[in-house]
């Protein structure tokens, strides 16, 4: 299994798998990143490719001490559904 990247010259995070790369573009402002939108190519769809994507880069939202701001309705959904990432999203 392949880890998320953060791409940071490109403003993403990457996963790459099966030869495919799946990304989460973002915005960058002080202490606050805003997830924009989310590309899992349709030959990972339904491998849980998204949800791996979400927990790397959230994770290292954490580590980094950012909030954030789930702009892409993919990531708002997400993070619904797993409340142990709730804490992240800026109020």
């Amino acid at each position: 299994m392949s880890d998320v990247i953060d791409n940071k010259a490109h403003h993403r995070f990457e996963l790459e798998m099966e030869g495919h790369l799946a990304t989460e573009h973002y915005k960058l402002d002080g202490n606050v990143i805003t997830f924009e939108h989310t590309d899992v190519p349709k030959e990972l769809g339904g491998k849980g490719v998204g949800s791996k994507l979400m927990h790397g880069a959230l994770d290292q939202v954490r580590a980094a001490g950012l909030k954030l701001i789930p702009q892409c309705p993919f990531v708002k959904a997400w993070i619904d559904k797993h409340p142990d990432y709730q804490d992240l999203v800026a109020r």
